[in-house]
């Protein structure tokens, strides 16, 4: 059975001062993907060619088939969510939560209803008046998920958004991640520095060294590896 692509770095280059980077990879939709690497591999870098904040020296950028390398982050099929949430601390979460449907805020009816019912979904049922300064890191991460949900896009891209949480709630929400996954069928692609969370969460794995795709495995292979000396030192004591 052919696999449809979701997102697929045909040939694409950049370079960035001295350093220089390639991918030439494709995403299959529906699936869960964990970029994972050295530090200052290239990881986000990668993240932000598909996002559309960084431009491309060379090669496409492809999402659901369609060429969007010269297009805006605006203009592209994607949500992103990254590590400090990105939640405008002057508006509350209704607002916060309605710019991911128009950023100018014209919301029928039943838009203000889905903003509610995201709130609802990511357990913050009643937070649409509350200011993100009120709230804990982890309800403010859930309701950039709940931005993330009533964009209603098939690809979502997340930049280590769990880094700055305690384990339980990093474990909370890597829980609501699969959740929405499931009950979408969007296509993920997820930064991550932690073995732990790369093994609950991913059905592949790209590990990035020096600016390039040093592995594109499954997760079962990825982890099954041997020998290779920044795989070994990324797993650390994690899963086997």
């Amino acid at each position: 059975m052919s696999r449809t692509i979701a997102v697929q770095m045909d040939n694409v280059g950049l370079r960035l001062g001295s350093r220089a980077f390639h991918f030439d990879v494709s995403l299959e939709e529906g699936t869960i993907t964990s970029v994972a690497g050295p530090s200052g591999s290239g990881k986000s870098t990668l993240l932000n060619l598909v996002a559309g904040f960084e431009q491309p020296d060379s090669g496409r950028v492809l999402i659901g088939g369609t060429d969007v390398t010269g297009r805006h982050p605006a203009e592209r099929p994607v949500s992103i969510v990254f590590q400090d949430n990105n939640l405008f601390a002057h508006l509350d979460l209704f607002t916060n939560v309605g710019l991911g449907i128009n950023p100018s805020l014209r919301l029928a009816a039943q838009d203000r209803a889905a903003v509610s019912s995201a709130l609802a979904r990511v357990g913050l049922p009643g937070y649409e008046r509350r200011m993100p300064a009120t709230l804990s890191g982890g309800e403010r991460q859930r309701a950039a998920f709940a931005r993330a949900l009533v964009r209603r896009k098939p690809v979502l891209l997340l930049d280590e958004p769990f880094a700055a949480l305690d384990p339980g709630l990093r474990a909370s929400m890597a829980d609501l991640l699969i959740e929405m996954h499931q009950e979408t069928g969007i296509t993920v692609l997820i930064v991550s520095h932690d073995p732990q969370e790369v093994f609950r969460l991913s059905q592949n794995v790209l590990f990035v060294v020096d600016g390039r795709i040093a592995v594109d495995a499954s997760r079962e292979d990825f982890f099954a590896i041997s020998g290779n000396l920044e795989v070994d030192a990324f797993r650390g004591n994690g899963p086997p």
